[in-house]
């Protein structure tokens, strides 16, 4: 047990929550199902027994290929509950990428959402090495494995199975990008996140709190919604972001908190039945994840009000600034908006290639201290040596400014530079300038090589409803504002930005589709 939080393990916190008032309803399926607080607690404690029946335990690995499904989330706190790690295996991703991470993470069990069968079978077809045990989250196919449900209901009584984490054990494995190679393995351990789920209670989010997850629960959303039963509220579960359908759901379900990665929001914002929805319930929208456009996010303030709130932070460091809603002012270099001021617990520093510290208003790496910095990257000691050190401080790779007040300002990823011929680009400067372009609704900057090898700027551009795309005057617009230095070689209008699993703009993709001018 920590002193810090009274828990071993963050399922005890959450188990805990749903202890304290189990008539309540604690998941809501968007369809109708409902999940009392009481019923998920005694499935928790059911799957608890019976993987720890088939050897699941400390040390072991689960890995869990399912959707948005209160099974998953169940399964999520049982492993926990036995002091298993969990993997987070995301639904679009490659099936070849993903037996790698499961082979990587040496995966002792994979439990499968009845939807992905198939990409449950890929997967298995491409791992090379030993076989995870399979189990499926209801409607079981008995070439892959027993389902889980059915063995849970097939108990005579719910037992109440005691915690076997301890505070330093890893809860999860969170892998990092994605769109190529293997994924980086994030090592999470309890004792940082429970403290967290206790201790820093979301503002605005709601009295109770009443949470939409209309994104995968493999990333943030999962995250929002333990917060959210640990403080009490519901979850309501979406299987996908479909924009008319989640204005729908904040009016019929009274939602008070959403997460969206900008790109998202600005679906919101451009849905054709935001005007009529009735959204006088929603006290906070969460924002982050990827690079966000100030102007478009000055229109969010204007159609929402003061309710957004802005998180930075990174799979290897939690949470690590927040946004207020009086502080979406462009008050920042290039006119940007600030990603807030440290949380609670947390140390920033600004510093240069050489590890110095700068004053307020110089940029540099920013790098951060808290007790949310990951224990290292697994089994591979190397990287976490190039960006942990032994004094508690990760560098994030990004590059930022504080100002005298303490609110940082990111100007991009430092391994996201396109070098052109004359000096570096920032993707996300000339993002910000085309989100202020009337034509543009969506965009992505990446660097494209050349037939010589040099990097080139291209945009990918989504239209404004109502307008078409001049790509030359685009590309005149940015030499215009910003010189020919950030002017994109070539302009491609699509339909749709492509994103990733976990809805970042997919910029590998775009480059893998877009050749040089």
């Amino acid at each position: 047990m920590t002193p810090a939080t009274g828990f071993t393990s963050y399922a005890d916190a959450l188990l805990a929550a749903l202890a304290r008032d189990p008539s309540r309803t604690a998941v809501t399926v968007d369809g109708g199902e409902e999940v009392t607080a009481g019923a998920l607690h005694a499935t928790v404690h059911r799957m608890a027994a019976v993987l720890a029946a088939r050897g699941i335990g400390r040390g072991r690995t689960v890995c869990l290929l399912s959707g948005n499904r209160p099974e998953v989330l169940a399964a999520r706190y049982a492993a926990g509950l036995l002091g298993a790690r969990v993997v987070f295996l995301y639904d679009g991703m490659a099936a070849e990428t993903l037996a790698r991470i499961a082979t990587s993470a040496e995966a002792a069990l994979l439990l499968v959402d009845p939807a992905l069968h198939a990409t449950a079978r890929t997967l298995l077809h491409h791992t090379r090495g030993p076989l995870p045990e399979v189990m499926t989250l209801g409607e079981g196919a008995g070439d892959l494995g027993a389902d889980l449900l059915a063995a849970c209901a097939a108990l005579p009584a719910t037992p109440e199975v005691p915690s076997a984490a301890r505070p330093e054990d890893d809860w999860c494995l969170r892998h990092t990008g994605g769109t190529t190679g293997i994924p980086k393995g994030v090592r999470m351990a309890h004792a940082p996140y429970a403290g967290m789920l206790i201790h820093h209670r979301m503002e605005a989010a709601g009295e109770p709190p009443r949470f939409l997850a209309c994104t995968p629960l493999a990333h943030l959303a999962g995250i929002l919604a333990d917060a959210t039963l640990v403080a009490g509220g519901t979850v309501v579960l979406h299987r996908a972001f479909d924009p008319t359908a989640v204005l729908a759901a904040v009016a019929r379900h009274r939602i008070t908190h959403l997460w969206l990665l900008p790109p998202l929001l600005y679906r919101l914002l451009d849905d054709p039945t935001l005007p009529t929805t009735d959204l006088g319930s929603l006290t906070r929208i969460s924002y982050g994840g990827c690079a966000a456009s100030p102007s478009r996010l000055a229109q969010a303030a204007e159609v929402f009000g003061p309710v957004l709130f802005g998180l930075y932070g990174q799979a290897e460091a939690m949470s690590i600034t927040e946004a207020r809603p009086e502080d979406h002012v462009p008050t920042g270099p290039g006119g940007r908006i600030t990603v807030g001021r440290p949380l609670p617990g947390v140390t920033l520093a600004v510093r240069d290639a050489d590890g110095r510290e700068l004053p307020t208003g110089e940029q540099g790496e920013v790098h951060v201290r808290s007790a949310g910095v990951m224990t290292g990257y697994w089994k591979q000691p190397e990287l976490t040596a190039q960006v942990r050190h032994d004094d508690g401080w990760l560098r994030t790779g990004d590059v930022g400014v504080l100002d005298d007040e303490g609110r940082l300002y990111l100007v991009d990823r430092v391994k996201d530079l396109i070098i052109v011929v004359g000096g570096h680009v920032h993707p996300a400067e000339v993002e910000d300038l085309l989100h202020t372009h009337p034509a543009v609704a969506q965009c992505a900057v990446y660097g494209v090589l050349g037939a010589d090898d040099t990097e080139e700027v291209h945009a990918a551009v989504v239209a404004a409803p109502g307008h078409r795309v001049d790509t030359a005057g685009l590309r005149a617009f940015v030499t215009e504002h910003k010189g020919a230095l950030y002017t994109p070689a070539a302009v491609h209008v699509l339909d749709a930005i492509p994103l990733t699993p976990v809805g970042k703009p997919d910029k590998n993709l775009l480059r893998a589709t877009t050749g040089p001018a």
